[in-house]
Parts: C-alpha cells; structure tokens; sequence
C-alpha cells in the first residue's frame, strides 16, 4: 500500500523538479519526482496519497492531459499545475477540471507551500467524506428490501398506521420494521435517519 503522504513531482525539466523537491523535502514533505507522464502513468496505483506539482508544458503527454486520464482513473490525488507561461483560458480549464491552483514559473516558494497544504488538507478532507459514504453504504446494506422500502415512506412523512394501510400489514409489523431499521442504521431519530439517507444518495458514484 502507498498511503504515505507523498508530494508528487511531474516535470520534464531536471532543474526545476531538482529545486522544487529540495524545497519540499526542507519543508518536512516526502518526495517522489517524475521526468515526464508517462513515467508517472508507470508507477501510479489509485492508493497514492498526497498531491501532485504537474508541469503544464511536457513532451508526448502534457500536463493537460495526464491531468484528464487520471480524473478518467477516478483519481482523488489534488493537482496543482505549474507552467512557464500560462493563458487565462488554460488556467480556467485546469480549475474547472479540479486544479487546486495554477502557479507561473518560477514559482514563489511560500506560495507554493500554501498550495501544497491546502491541497493536502482537500485530499485528507475528501477521504473522510468517503470514509463516511462507505460507513453509511454498509449501514444500509444490512436493511431488507421491505425495510427499505419502510425506511423510505417514514423519511416521507408517513406514520406506520398509515405504512400498514399502504402496504397492507399490520401496525405492529410496520412498528418492528421501524425498530430494525432504527437499530441496523445507528440513527436514534428520525432526523438522523433522514440524514443517513441523504448521505447515501450523496455519495460519489464509481
């Protein structure tokens, strides 16, 4: 497993991925540096946590698109761009597609630095929100379809008279549904319940 946080250096340019690692090694960060895309596609694995400083301007594959193929990966690594010269419209795009930042060439140190902790704090950030989404998914994996279904009309506003006439059972089936549904989920209201729900449909989908 690669769950070290790392600080992921892809540029084709020797100097520069030499000053920014020494930078961020004097920082306390650990550092794994790259020569180009494709050398970073060769070692990736989707555990790799930290962040990625990715060069705009690279031979074959450009940052661009590197940063297009591991969004098409399901990626949650942040990226912050670096360039020698940037356009606005560029900038734009690299945001939009999820960028933490674009910094120009030559990059100023304590700027950099910032943009690395915030994308550390977005990544740390993200995982717990995940985390939460699994927690939540495996709460309500354990609910029977009729459960489900029970749990649904009780969000709605239902109350189980009404749930019984609806689905034509009893009240005191409707009521030990509810009981179960209340003790599978962790939720000890309603409100909870509710919120349960919504975090499951929330979730980012695979």
């Amino acid at each position: 497993m690669n769950t070290e946080t790392r600080i992921f250096i892809v540029d084709d340019d020797e100097a520069v991925r030499d000053a920014l690692a020494l930078m961020l090694k004097t920082a306390g960060y650990a550092v794994v540096t790259f020569a180009g895309a494709a050398e970073f596609l060769d070692a990736y694995t989707p555990d790799f946590h930290g962040c990625i400083i990715l060069d705009l301007n690279m031979p074959g594959m450009d940052g661009s698109a590197l940063h297009d193929e591991l969004r098409r990966r399901g990626t949650q690594l942040p990226v912050i761009f670096l360039t020698g010269y940037g356009s606005i419209p560029t900038t734009v795009r690299a945001l939009k597609n999820g960028a933490v930042n674009f910094l120009t060439k030559p990059v100023n140190g304590a700027e950099l630095l910032a943009c690395v902790r915030e994308a550390l704090k977005q990544q740390d950030d993200m995982q717990r929100k995940n985390q939460a989404h699994l927690s939540v998914a495996s709460r309500l994996e354990s609910l029977t379809e009729r459960e489900r279904e029970i749990m649904t009309m009780v969000i709605e506003g239902f109350t189980s008279k009404e749930i019984a006439q609806r689905l034509n059972i009893s009240y005191r089936t409707v009521e030990i549904h509810r009981a179960h549904i209340m003790q599978k989920t962790g939720a000890s209201n309603l409100m909870e319940l509710a919120q349960i729900a919504a975090t499951s449909e929330s979730a980012p989908k695979q």
